[in-house]
């Protein structure tokens, strides 16, 4: 079975605006830098024609990448999870017990993850770990290697 990507409806518009700009605008910027590359003779021993190749073989890679993404995207139907449920697209409120520390997260698939924005992904430990449950109760997370920590969940929207 092929790998489905879990994204929000924010992350999935954010994929397509990018593809968007890649196909658009930077094939475009790109294909000027290797005309401009040729324009100057032999491309045997031309560091601006290989560089503009290899820019355009990674700007390609990463088109494909976006395209499979899209392709294989499922995106988070809010509506199906009950509202005090934590699932992939909430975002919890939760205080660490030991540390008698609130945070702020937002579950997210793997592809959308950016833990200094304070989005987790559904697989990392914390985030699985959250999935399922609700308001008010305490989960214990293995965040590391036998060491784990105590969540009580405080608010989830």
């Amino acid at each position: 079975m092929s790998e489905e990507y879990l994204l929000t409806k924010e992350g999935y518009e954010k994929i397509e605006a990018e593809l968007e700009d890649l196909i658009v605008n930077k094939r475009r910027e790109v294909s000027e830098k290797i005309k401009e590359a040729l324009s100057y003779g032999d491309i045997s021993e031309n560091a601006e024609y290989d560089a503009a190749k290899n820019e355009q073989a990674d700007m390609e890679e990463r088109i494909h990448t976006l395209e499979e993404m899209l392709r294989k995207a499922k995106i988070i139907d809010e509506s199906e999870v009950a509202s005090d449920t934590i699932s992939v697209g909430k975002t919890v409120k939760v205080k660490n017990m030991a540390l008698k520390e609130e945070a702020t997260y937002t579950i997210v698939g793997a592809t959308e993850a950016d833990p200094f924005a304070g989005k987790i992904s559904n697989e990392c430990a914390v985030g699985r770990g959250l999935i399922g449950h609700k308001i008010g109760q305490t989960v214990e997370i293995e965040v590391y290697e036998g060491e784990k920590v105590k969540f009580k969940i405080l608010d989830v929207k």
